[in-house]
């Protein structure tokens, strides 16, 4: 007949001995404790990490004991689940043997496999990012593939544009001449206009100099004034 306390107290001590920093005693009836595992260190120095809680029921190892996650960090619901279901497995694997650090083990196992799966996914993504950079970087080298139908678009956007601007140039044309005024409307508009000639002599002072130097010959000129046929275009002509 089996003494499974016996086989329960023999298991804990050996546990406690391999996994003294993370092991802790929850009661004694029934046997309760706990056990965290930790992931060895990523690339980048990051770890998960999950707390195991244990229960012992009366016929284990023949049946299995009780288990639970008590706490997890940096573990998304998926890794949970397939935690819970490694565990199952392998407990049922491992009936009438005792099974803690074999379970603990696989769990270990699992929380490695999963730093690296993180690892390969910020790789995958670093991977795709850059990807896309250089996609987006030729795109914009190489331009637009002109196609007979992106250049008819363009080729109607174009003409529509062009005519757009012709009839705001036509109606800015028509608008200027509408408000373009006649000289009489702008005496009409402005009476200071008939003035502005003389204001201005007067703001001169009448000054206007003359250079009398070019009248002082006038009376040498032998200018027949008196002849009815003279004619003084004819002055400086050489057919004389």
């Amino acid at each position: 007949m089996t003494d499974y306390a016996e086989e329960q107290r023999n298991e804990l001590e050996a546990i406690e001995s391999i996994y003294p920093d993370s092991f802790t005693v929850l009661s004694d009836t029934p046997t309760s404790f706990t056990i965290t595992v930790t992931s060895d260190a990523g690339e980048d120095g990051e770890t998960v990490e999950t707390t195991l809680k244990f229960t012992y029921v009366e016929k284990y190892p023949d049946e299995p004991p009780l288990w639970e996650i008590q706490s997890q960090e940096n573990l998304e619901d998926g890794d949970v689940e397939e935690i819970l279901t490694l565990l199952q497995q392998q407990a049922e694997e491992n009936l009438g043997m005792v099974m803690i650090f074999t379970l603990v083990t696989a769990v270990q196992e699992k929380l490695n496999e999963i730093v690296d799966a993180i690892k390969t996914r910020r790789e995958e993504e670093k991977r795709r990012k850059e990807k896309e950079a250089e996609e987006a970087e030729k795109k914009a080298f190489q331009g637009t593939v002109v196609t007979i139908e992106n250049f008819l678009a363009w080729k109607a956007k174009f003409e529509l544009e062009m005519t757009e601007i012709r009839k705001k140039r036509q109606k800015e044309e028509e608008q200027a001449g509408k408000n373009k005024l006649t000289g009489k409307q702008l005496f009409e508009r402005d009476h200071n206009l008939d003035t502005s000639d003389i204001q201005f002599l007067e703001d001169t002072g009448n000054n206007v100099e003359v250079d009398e130097s070019l009248f002082q010959d006038m009376d040498d000129l032998d200018l027949d004034e008196d002849d009815p046929d003279f004619d003084p275009l004819e002055m400086g002509s050489d057919e004389d």
